[in-house]
């Protein structure tokens, strides 16, 4: 069982950067990492994964102004954002996939809102 904290979200104004933090309680060197987001009334989508061998792919709105990074020895997942806007703000999910099993984990969620 692996747990994931995220942290780092807030309120910033277009055109602002975060970056978002998520600490997992074990290690994550077998995970495939990725950063999800969900605003009011839509369904959760995917904004940028990090394979295990430090592969990354982002959704099209978000290329160019977030990256995503890993850290296995610090057992944690990065995501910069950059020159944010107001179509950005969600709440930002952690996940965590077991490449040799089923396991799947995800965090509690930060609330990132971009004002215009």
């Amino acid at each position: 069982q692996v747990q994931l904290v995220e942290s780092g979200g807030g309120l910033v104004q277009a055109g602002g950067s975060l970056r978002l933090s998520c600490a997992a309680s074990g290690s994550i060197f077998s995970f495939n990492m990725g950063w999800y987001r969900q605003a009011p009334g839509k369904q959760r989508e995917l904004v940028a994964v990090i394979g295990r061998g430090f592969s990354t792919n982002y959704l099209a709105s978000v290329k160019g102004r977030f990256t995503i990074s890993r850290d296995n020895a610090a057992k944690t997942l990065y995501l910069q954002m950059n020159s944010l806007k107001p179509e950005d703000t969600a709440v930002y999910y952690c996940n965590a996939k077991d490449t040799y099993g089923p396991d799947n984990y995800w965090g509690q969620g930060t609330q990132v809102t971009v004002s215009s």
